[in-house]
């Protein structure tokens, strides 16, 4: 055993004895080297034991300490979009301990401002990171700091909406210094999609005039809606096309300083390309060409998403140790090459997630029927109402916690113009390990204020496949699925329906105790929790509305055949389905004591699903002995009631 610790020791002998940025300054360039391969050692090794997002992180080993070498951290702000890239960071930044990644008590997957003051920012959802850098540097001149800020930005980041008015407002101000690090490694999830890719993949691969030239035009006006004008604009310019094929031509032309491109693996050019930004005084842009997955050859097969986000794998072959059985992303993925087969109009949208959000399937039966917008929620909702207005159906996948910043898109765009788009929300819920930015504990709250809209919650994979099948048959509104993360249960069995809810539980004849309304995946504890009641002799009646927007017509008149009702979800209490239905409760007057369990509205950390769920009291036996409270506060208000005594 010893001697396995010796080993394991002498396998990151530099990376041990880094206790923070400034012990890099030591190292020479062969150490350096040295202390490179023994981070993406140290890497494969921790999270194939916790699973985390390897690929991403082994890509940015020689940028992450060439930009903690140049710049002065946490005085210099270093920033890092979407934050999954920042492992290495972390273990520059004195964080060495990744036995418990992502684990209650553990390190975050992403920065945290709770873990290290080196960590500036802590979001999670890509192209935001240019914007916090354009305030923190007004910031800077506006107290006259002369502090530096550093924003790191992946190629698929740059695909959003957020990061180009970011950079136009940067452009807006020559002086004001401010250091942009395009992590270029043609992928986000899966490779890079769109105009500005193409670009990118001509200053990667230009080698001089001649050969650009011959295919230059061709290339250009093929690129979606900006081609055709950015070649007329380049070919009639002062500077010409030579110029352009600098690779400075574009972002120059936006009133952006360019260095590169730069081979990301290289820190002795890294280093020098990052002290010229540093010195410059107005806002560069940096252009490193790294490779996700670079030194283990598993993540390098990998050609859907080179290990993007791993579960725990075997370290020498990459291969899962365990195999959780069938989720929720593949049934949805199987049923919508079935409906693909039968309506020609199905069509599928992702925003720089085919696989992640189930539709790489649908993609490889449909090529032509699928459309990947790169990480752009909100142009993708948008495209989805043309679809929608054009004659087809777009099913638009995406994580529950992304479609939040499409919602003005599916206000205004798709709700307005009762456009037929049925939103598919992947990860709803509490996802537990990715931490507070990746729950889907808002969707149902933010979307209920929608007018038209209807919101299925399926509670197994039976209800997946005939809800998606019942919401695109819908033309004259926008519809959403919505599920959770992770494996689906075994089938919940109705055992009647009342309207369009179906019953999950039937209480005794006449008046029950208690209506237990069911949203979703929480079905099986529901039933759990009518079962625990059942012990302390109150009657319970459970339901699953199945269509949780509108609230079914049939509720309000069951309700009024129970002492007391109860709402379960796995959503925010605040403006949740609890919420709908007691408000359709009063407008029926039916004027029954409710009590919803939820989310409580705050952020929460990471933690497995089911230890985050005991935190927040969303279990069935809390769930039960509140309930339980509750029905003996009801029986001794009637016991001391007037009438009651009277009658004694």
């Amino acid at each position: 055993m010893l001697d396995q610790l010796n080993c394991k020791e002498a396998r990151v002998a530099l990376l041990t004895h880094i206790r923070g940025p400034r012990d890099l300054d030591r190292l020479g360039p062969e150490q350096l080297e040295q202390l490179a391969g023994e981070i993406r050692t140290f890497l494969v090794d921790a999270v194939s034991r916790t699973g985390g997002h390897l690929g991403p992180n082994l890509g940015v080993v020689e940028l992450t300490i060439a930009l903690h070498r140049v710049f002065e951290s946490p005085a210099d702000k270093v920033l890092f979009d979407t934050g999954h890239q920042s492992y290495v960071h972390k273990l520059l930044t004195g964080r060495q301990d990744f036995s418990k990644l992502k684990s209650k008590g553990g390190l975050s997957g992403y920065p945290s401002r709770a873990e290290s003051e080196h960590d500036i920012i802590e979001n999670s959802h890509a192209s935001t990171v240019l914007g916090w850098a354009d305030g923190l540097a007004k910031a800077n001149e506006v107290l006259d700091k002369d502090d530096h800020v550093v924003a790191v930005i992946g190629d698929g980041a740059l695909t959003g909406g957020m990061a180009w008015e970011a950079l136009n407002n940067i452009a807006a101000a020559k002086d004001r210094p401010l250091v942009i690090v395009v992590n270029d490694n043609e992928r986000s999830y899966a490779p890079t999609i769109g105009g500005l890719a193409n670009h990118l993949a001509t200053l990667r691969t230009t080698d001089g005039y001649e050969r650009f030239l011959a295919r230059g035009k061709d290339l250009l006006e093929r690129t979606p809606v900006v081609g055709r004008p950015l070649y007329g604009t380049l070919h009639g310019a002062k500077k010409g096309l030579k110029d352009f094929i600098a690779p400075q031509g574009m972002f120059e032309d936006l009133g952006l300083k360019y260095v590169g491109p730069i081979d990301g693996h290289d820190i002795e050019a890294l280093e020098s390309a990052l002290l010229r930004a540093k010195r410059f005084g107005g806002p560069v842009i940096v252009h490193c060409i790294t490779e996700k997955g670079r030194g283990y050859q598993p993540a390098l097969q990998d050609e859907a998403d080179r290990f993007h986000a791993v579960g725990k794998i075997h370290p020498d072959t990459g291969l899962p140790i365990a195999s959780s059985g069938t989720d929720w992303t593949s049934v949805f993925g199987e049923e919508m090459v079935k409906l693909g087969t039968e309506r020609e109009d199905i069509v599928a949208i992702t925003a720089a997630m085919l696989q992640p959000v189930g539709l790489d399937k649908f993609a490889k039966a449909f090529p032509d029927r699928v459309y990947d917008v790169g990480i752009a929620e909100q142009h993708g909702a948008v495209s989805a109402a043309g679809l929608a207005t054009g004659g087809v159906h777009p099913v638009f996948a995406v994580y529950a916690t992304f479609l939040n910043r499409a919602f003005d898109q599916v206000l205004m765009d798709v709700a307005l113009h009762r456009c037929g788009v049925t939103f598919v929300l992947d990860r709803a819920g509490i996802t537990g390990t990715d931490g507070a930015s990746h729950n889907g504990m808002w969707d149902m709250s933010i979307l209920q204020c929608v007018p038209g809209l209807r919101i299925a919650a399926p509670r197994d994979a039976d209800q997946v496949r005939a809800q998606l099948r019942e919401a695109v048959e819908i033309e004259d509104a926008p519809t959403v699925v919505r599920f959770s993360k992770g494996a689906v249960g075994p089938a919940v069995a109705a055992v009647g329906r009342i309207g369009g809810m179906d019953v999950l539980r039937r209480a005794e004849e006449g008046v029950a105790d208690v209506l237990l309304v069911s949203v979703g995946a929480l079905a099986p504890m529901c039933l759990e929790i009518a079962g625990l009641l059942t012990k302390q002799g109150i009657t319970t009646t459970v339901v699953d509305p199945r269509w949780v927007k509108p609230v079914d017509e049939a509720l309000a008149p069951l309700a009024e055949q129970h002492r007391v009702v109860v709402t379960v979800e796995d959503n925010s209490r605040a403006g949740g389905v609890g919420s709908a239905v007691a408000q359709a409760l009063r407008d029926a007057g039916v004027d029954v004591p409710l009590r919803d369990f939820g989310i409580p509205p705050r952020f929460l950390d990471h933690a497995s699903r089911k230890e985050v769920m005991a935190e927040i009291g969303l279990t069935a036996p809390d769930i039960a002995r509140q309930v339980t409270g509750l029905v003996a506060k009801l029986d001794g208000q009637l016991e001391d009631s007037p009438t009651d005594v009277a009658r004694d």
